[in-house]
């Protein structure tokens, strides 16, 4: 009876028997045949020649999957024992599909190289397992086909990703991630630095109290980063800007912007005014010098204008809060 409840969940491969290991061979090729696949369909509108790669790699994989198909046939039948990868302990596993969606070009690379390499070392250790002549075949030569799927790779590569193409294709991951996390997250980040310069600093010198200005900033900083994050997800769904999910774009500028006005109104929890203000300037210095290096790193704004443009607007807004704050 108490079996049942530390009898481990998942099998180790040492256990399984040669039917079951084709059996798991088998899903295991259907499994990496269509998340290639559906690399394909998630990359086919803005990556086709990379699409056409993987389509490439689901036709090895359903020939392998073949392969083994018939093997299993010939030695125990046509009922294929129901053994999947979650079945079996330390079997590496895979994305759903949903994860697979709006993963980046380069990520879905990397993704098929580590498949084909997880592949390739349960094929050997399986062939060694095998005691009868065929299926140790079989599998060894899988072994070396997964291992060689890299240079396939590159050779479709070759056919359907010329430099040219791989260098467009690049460029358009690169453009991608520009319109999704950089720029809403910059605009979060200038938004929550300067715009709680004002009301933080106003609170600083009218109450000296560092705690009330604390809370002040702390209000300021988490509720502009709501509203930021609901006005850029709510304003464009992505769908005809390209700008990619509205999600990952709000959470972007919603995070930056309550990052932005927390970096200035953190210091204040330190009890002593004149020394939280002091801390609190110097991070506002860093603050504004990082967005205009963010600008000119990612945006190709020249740094002296971004400098001066950020510069110059943070210190009248901050120049406001103060002498508010002192009126």
């Amino acid at each position: 009876m108490l079996s049942r409840f530390f009898r481990p969940s998942r099998r180790p491969l040492q256990s399984l028997s040669e039917q079951e290991i084709l059996a798991l061979a088998i899903s295991s090729e259907e499994d990496d045949g269509r998340i290639y696949l559906a690399y394909a369909d998630a990359l086919r509108d803005a990556y086709p020649q990379s699409a056409k790669v993987f389509e490439g790699m689901a036709e090895e994989e359903s020939h392998h999957r073949q392969m083994l198909i018939d093997l299993h046939v010939v030695r125990f039948g046509n009922r294929i024992p129901l053994i999947r990868r979650e079945h079996v302990r330390d079997f590496p596993e895979r994305k759903p599909d949903w994860l697979i969606a709006n993963m980046p070009i380069e990520t879905a690379r990397a993704q098929a190289e580590a498949m084909e390499e997880a592949a390739h070392h349960f094929y050997l250790e399986a062939a060694a397992r095998s005691q009868d002549a065929r299926t140790r075949k079989l599998l060894g030569d899988l072994a070396i086909a997964e291992k060689s799927h890299e240079s396939l790779a590159r050779r479709l590569g070759e056919e359907h990703t010329p430099d040219d193409i791989r260098q467009e294709e690049n460029q358009t991951a690169q453009r991608q991630f520009l319109l999704t996390y950089v720029q809403p997250g910059l605009a979060g980040l200038m938004d929550g630095s300067v715009s709680t310069l004002a009301p933080i600093f106003a609170a600083a010198f009218a109450t000296q109290d560092t705690w009330q200005t604390f809370l002040v900033g702390l209000s300021a900083s988490v509720g502009a980063g709501i509203s930021m994050g609901f006005t850029e997800a709510a304003h464009d769904d992505g769908k005809l800007s390209g700008r990619g999910s509205p999600v990952k774009r709000g959470l972007a500028s919603g995070i930056m912007t309550a990052l932005g006005g927390l970096g200035h109104a953190l210091p204040y929890l330190i009890p002593h005014f004149w020394t939280a203000t002091a801390a609190a300037a110097i991070i506002v210095f860093f603050e504004l010098w990082a967005i205009a290096f963010i600008q000119n790193r990612y945006m190709e704004t020249p740094f002296l204008r971004a400098a001066f443009q950020v510069v110059l607007g943070g210190g009248l807004v901050l120049a406001a809060g103060v002498l508010i704050g002192n009126a």
